[in-house]
């Protein structure tokens, strides 16, 4: 429960299925899986009412529901109260020096992103100064399950959410190269997990190679994530090793950098 809820005076003129829907979101939040007879317990209402409520939070992404146990869990959508919950993070801010340091050691081009749903939005760049490098994309949005940075956070949510946020099954392709439905898309955020990084061989744009890493806080979750992008013509098994060497010292810089969340 929120600290200090109980102590909360009631509105003169409660809603009572906004009431309902907010005690279903922190329930989730608290217990992260939950039954439908737990919600009707819960809320205090019959079992169509919760049900109801429930395929409402599925159909807008904010649960998802096990096709065995049949329990409910967080969705995707929960990741943007996420974010802002964080609004007093300049996420941006403390990432430059880092994004400064990252870039100097690669010579690559470096690039923040965040996951807005199923894109990946730039957030910040720096270039690399050769004559042959990847582009700058910030400000710009990319598929996330086509981009290295967009596979490492896609990887942070279970495969429920992941298959959830796309319910058509098919992903659209960018190149011969990408991954076009969800069942493979699973499989490599399944990869991803294991090996801690994502990897991008042509698959958004013909000729550039990138490795992403995500930026997961203990205490606010996932924040964004980091990658460093490579001509084809200059992508070698080590220089990947490499690069993934240098991200993983960026992102435990920037983790320690960040405070706790306020307010909790």
């Amino acid at each position: 429960m929120q600290p200090g809820a109980e102590d909360q005076v009631a509105p003169r003129y409660p809603l009572e299925s906004v009431d309902r829907t907010l005690l279903l979101l922190r329930l989730l939040a608290d217990r992260r899986e939950v039954s439908l007879a737990e919600v009707r317990e819960h809320l205090g209402v019959g079992q169509s009412t919760a049900h109801r409520l429930l395929a409402m939070f599925v159909y807008r992404g904010f649960a998802v529901q096990d096709p065995v146990s049949r329990r409910y869990r967080p969705g995707p959508a929960f990741a943007d109260l996420g974010r802002a919950a964080g609004a007093d993070l300049d996420l941006a801010g403390v990432v430059r020096p880092v994004l400064v340091s990252l870039a100097a050691e690669t010579a690559e081009t470096v690039h923040l992103g965040e996951l807005v749903r199923t894109d990946v939005r730039y957030v910040d760049v720096i270039e690399s100064a050769s004559t042959l490098r990847v582009a700058s994309r910030v400000g710009q949005t990319r598929d996330a399950h086509a981009t290295s940075v967009g596979k490492a956070m896609l990887a942070t949510r279970d495969d429920d959410a992941v298959r959830a946020a796309y319910p058509g099954g098919v992903l659209p392709a960018r190149t011969p190269r990408t991954l076009t439905d969800v069942d493979a898309l699973l499989a490599e955020l399944r990869r991803v997990r294991s090996r801690g990084y994502a990897r991008n061989r042509g698959e958004v744009e013909p000729g550039v190679c990138s490795v992403g890493v995500a930026i997961v806080h203990p205490d606010r979750g996932l924040l964004g994530g980091l990658s460093v992008a490579t001509p084809e013509a200059r992508w070698s098994t080590a220089l990947e090793r490499e690069h993934v060497a240098a991200l993983r010292t960026a992102v435990a810089a920037v983790v320690e950098a960040i405070p706790a969340a306020t307010g909790g």
